[in-house]
Protein backbone atom coordinates (compact mmCIF):
# COMPACT_ATOMS: atom_id res chain seq x y z
CA UNK A 1 0.00 0.00 0.00
CA UNK A 2 0.95 3.62 -0.49
CA UNK A 3 0.12 6.38 2.02
CA UNK A 4 0.46 10.02 0.94
CA UNK A 5 -0.10 13.11 3.04
CA UNK A 6 -1.00 16.62 1.96
CA UNK A 7 2.58 17.95 1.92
CA UNK A 8 3.74 15.10 -0.29
CA UNK A 9 0.84 15.66 -2.69
CA UNK A 10 1.62 19.38 -2.96
CA UNK A 11 5.26 18.56 -3.81
CA UNK A 12 4.10 16.04 -6.43
CA UNK A 13 1.63 18.40 -8.09
CA UNK A 14 3.91 21.46 -7.99
CA UNK A 15 6.95 19.52 -9.20
CA UNK A 16 5.22 17.85 -12.14
CA UNK A 17 5.72 14.38 -10.71
CA UNK A 18 2.22 13.11 -11.51
CA UNK A 19 3.51 10.47 -13.94
CA UNK A 20 5.90 9.08 -11.32
CA UNK A 21 3.07 8.97 -8.78
CA UNK A 22 0.87 7.01 -11.18
CA UNK A 23 3.73 4.65 -12.01
CA UNK A 24 4.27 3.95 -8.31
CA UNK A 25 0.55 3.71 -7.55
CA UNK A 26 0.02 1.08 -10.24
CA UNK A 27 2.33 -1.26 -8.35
CA UNK A 28 0.29 -0.89 -5.14
CA UNK A 29 -2.86 -2.71 -4.15
CA UNK A 30 -4.25 0.41 -2.44
CA UNK A 31 -3.37 4.08 -2.24
CA UNK A 32 -4.48 6.23 0.69
CA UNK A 33 -4.33 10.03 0.71
CA UNK A 34 -4.63 11.53 4.18
CA UNK A 35 -4.38 15.02 5.64
CA UNK A 36 -4.86 16.61 2.23
CA UNK A 37 -6.90 19.59 1.06
CA UNK A 38 -10.17 19.18 -0.83
CA UNK A 39 -8.47 20.44 -4.00
CA UNK A 40 -5.70 17.84 -3.69
CA UNK A 41 -8.24 15.07 -3.22
CA UNK A 42 -10.12 16.01 -6.37
CA UNK A 43 -6.86 16.45 -8.30
CA UNK A 44 -5.80 12.90 -7.43
CA UNK A 45 -9.15 11.52 -8.62
CA UNK A 46 -9.02 13.57 -11.84
CA UNK A 47 -5.43 12.47 -12.44
CA UNK A 48 -6.35 8.79 -12.18
CA UNK A 49 -9.41 9.23 -14.40
CA UNK A 50 -7.53 11.22 -17.05
CA UNK A 51 -4.24 9.32 -17.23
CA UNK A 52 -5.27 5.74 -16.48
CA UNK A 53 -8.76 5.90 -18.03
CA UNK A 54 -9.94 4.04 -14.94
CA UNK A 55 -13.30 4.01 -13.21
CA UNK A 56 -13.00 5.86 -9.91
CA UNK A 57 -14.95 5.62 -6.67
CA UNK A 58 -14.64 8.20 -3.91
CA UNK A 59 -15.86 7.90 -0.35
CA UNK A 60 -16.22 10.83 2.01
CA UNK A 61 -18.03 11.93 5.12
CA UNK A 62 -17.72 15.71 5.26
CA UNK A 63 -17.85 18.96 3.35
CA UNK A 64 -14.13 18.72 2.59
CA UNK A 65 -14.80 15.57 0.52
CA UNK A 66 -17.46 17.06 -1.77
CA UNK A 67 -15.11 18.02 -4.61
CA UNK A 68 -13.50 14.57 -4.55
CA UNK A 69 -16.90 12.84 -4.59
CA UNK A 70 -18.07 14.95 -7.51
CA UNK A 71 -14.85 14.34 -9.47
CA UNK A 72 -15.22 10.55 -9.27
CA UNK A 73 -17.36 8.34 -11.49
CA UNK A 74 -19.15 6.97 -8.43
CA UNK A 75 -19.40 8.95 -5.21
CA UNK A 76 -20.38 7.50 -1.85
CA UNK A 77 -21.26 9.75 1.04
CA UNK A 78 -21.19 8.61 4.64
CA UNK A 79 -23.67 10.37 6.88
CA UNK A 80 -22.07 11.12 10.16
CA UNK A 81 -20.83 13.68 12.61
CA UNK A 82 -19.47 16.09 10.00
CA UNK A 83 -22.85 16.86 8.45
CA UNK A 84 -24.73 15.88 5.34
CA UNK A 85 -22.78 17.75 2.63
CA UNK A 86 -21.01 14.61 1.37
CA UNK A 87 -24.27 12.67 1.32
CA UNK A 88 -26.02 15.42 -0.65
CA UNK A 89 -23.22 15.47 -3.27
CA UNK A 90 -22.90 11.69 -3.62
CA UNK A 91 -24.48 9.07 -5.85
CA UNK A 92 -25.00 6.65 -2.97
CA UNK A 93 -25.28 7.26 0.75
CA UNK A 94 -24.51 4.88 3.59
CA UNK A 95 -24.79 5.42 7.32
CA UNK A 96 -21.54 3.70 8.35
CA UNK A 97 -18.33 2.75 6.58
CA UNK A 98 -18.94 -0.91 7.43
CA UNK A 99 -21.90 -0.93 4.98
CA UNK A 100 -19.57 -0.30 2.03
CA UNK A 101 -18.79 -4.01 1.64
CA UNK A 102 -22.46 -4.91 1.27
CA UNK A 103 -23.13 -1.95 -1.05
CA UNK A 104 -20.38 -2.97 -3.46
CA UNK A 105 -20.40 -6.77 -3.28
CA UNK A 106 -24.12 -7.47 -2.88
CA UNK A 107 -26.13 -4.56 -4.24
CA UNK A 108 -23.55 -3.80 -6.93
CA UNK A 109 -23.66 -7.39 -8.19
CA UNK A 110 -27.45 -7.53 -8.16
CA UNK A 111 -27.75 -4.17 -9.91
CA UNK A 112 -25.33 -5.21 -12.66
CA UNK A 113 -27.10 -8.53 -13.22
CA UNK A 114 -30.52 -6.86 -13.35
CA UNK A 115 -29.38 -4.18 -15.77
CA UNK A 116 -27.74 -6.71 -18.07
CA UNK A 117 -30.92 -8.79 -18.22
CA UNK A 118 -33.16 -5.75 -18.69
CA UNK A 119 -31.13 -4.42 -21.62
CA UNK A 120 -31.56 -7.75 -23.38
CA UNK A 121 -35.26 -7.73 -22.49
CA UNK A 122 -35.83 -4.26 -23.97
CA UNK A 123 -34.09 -5.24 -27.21
CA UNK A 124 -36.23 -8.38 -27.41
CA UNK A 125 -39.44 -6.43 -26.72
CA UNK A 126 -38.71 -3.85 -29.39
CA UNK A 127 -37.61 -6.44 -31.98
CA UNK A 128 -40.87 -8.34 -31.46
CA UNK A 129 -42.95 -5.19 -31.76
CA UNK A 130 -41.18 -3.88 -34.88
CA UNK A 131 -41.27 -7.30 -36.58
CA UNK A 132 -45.00 -7.47 -35.99
CA UNK A 133 -45.51 -4.08 -37.65
CA UNK A 134 -43.07 -4.91 -40.46
CA UNK A 135 -44.81 -8.14 -41.47
CA UNK A 136 -48.21 -6.48 -41.19
CA UNK A 137 -47.13 -4.05 -43.89
CA UNK A 138 -46.66 -7.00 -46.28
CA UNK A 139 -50.17 -8.16 -45.41
CA UNK A 140 -51.79 -4.77 -46.10
CA UNK A 141 -49.71 -4.05 -49.22
CA UNK A 142 -47.64 -1.23 -47.68
CA UNK A 143 -50.70 1.02 -47.57
CA UNK A 144 -49.51 2.72 -44.38
CA UNK A 145 -52.53 1.62 -42.38
CA UNK A 146 -51.95 1.01 -38.73
CA UNK A 147 -52.42 -2.41 -37.25
CA UNK A 148 -53.22 -1.18 -33.75
CA UNK A 149 -54.99 1.83 -32.32
CA UNK A 150 -52.77 4.38 -30.66
CA UNK A 151 -54.11 3.58 -27.19
CA UNK A 152 -53.18 -0.09 -27.74
CA UNK A 153 -49.63 0.85 -28.78
CA UNK A 154 -49.29 3.07 -25.71
CA UNK A 155 -50.65 0.32 -23.46
CA UNK A 156 -48.27 -2.23 -25.01
CA UNK A 157 -45.22 -0.07 -24.31
CA UNK A 158 -46.46 1.00 -20.89
CA UNK A 159 -47.21 -2.53 -19.76
CA UNK A 160 -44.08 -4.15 -21.17
CA UNK A 161 -41.83 -1.30 -20.11
CA UNK A 162 -43.03 -0.71 -16.56
CA UNK A 163 -44.06 -4.06 -15.10
CA UNK A 164 -40.96 -6.22 -15.86
CA UNK A 165 -38.45 -3.72 -14.40
CA UNK A 166 -40.52 -3.54 -11.23
CA UNK A 167 -40.66 -7.33 -10.96
CA UNK A 168 -36.95 -7.70 -11.72
CA UNK A 169 -36.09 -4.98 -9.22
CA UNK A 170 -37.98 -6.69 -6.42
CA UNK A 171 -37.60 -10.39 -7.16
CA UNK A 172 -34.45 -11.05 -9.21
CA UNK A 173 -31.47 -12.08 -7.09
CA UNK A 174 -29.29 -14.55 -8.95
CA UNK A 175 -27.06 -15.26 -5.92
CA UNK A 176 -27.95 -14.84 -2.27
CA UNK A 177 -26.48 -11.98 -0.24
CA UNK A 178 -24.78 -14.39 2.13
CA UNK A 179 -23.04 -16.17 -0.76
CA UNK A 180 -21.87 -12.87 -2.30
CA UNK A 181 -20.42 -11.73 1.04
CA UNK A 182 -18.80 -15.13 1.65
CA UNK A 183 -17.24 -15.29 -1.85
CA UNK A 184 -16.05 -11.82 -2.93
CA UNK A 185 -14.50 -13.46 -6.03
CA UNK A 186 -17.99 -13.45 -7.56
CA UNK A 187 -17.58 -9.69 -8.01
CA UNK A 188 -15.03 -10.38 -10.77
CA UNK A 189 -17.64 -12.26 -12.83
CA UNK A 190 -19.69 -9.10 -13.18
CA UNK A 191 -16.73 -7.18 -14.49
Amino acid sequence: GLVLDGRTLSIIFQGGLEEKLLELAQHCRSVLCCRSTPLQKSMVVKLVRRQLKAMTLSIGDGANDVSMIQAADVGIGISGQEGMQAVMASDFAISRFKHLKKLLLVHGHWCYARLAKMVIYFFYKNVCYVNLLFWYQFFCGFSGSTMLDYWQMIFFNLFFTSVPPLLFGVLDKDVSAEMLLRLPELYKNGQ
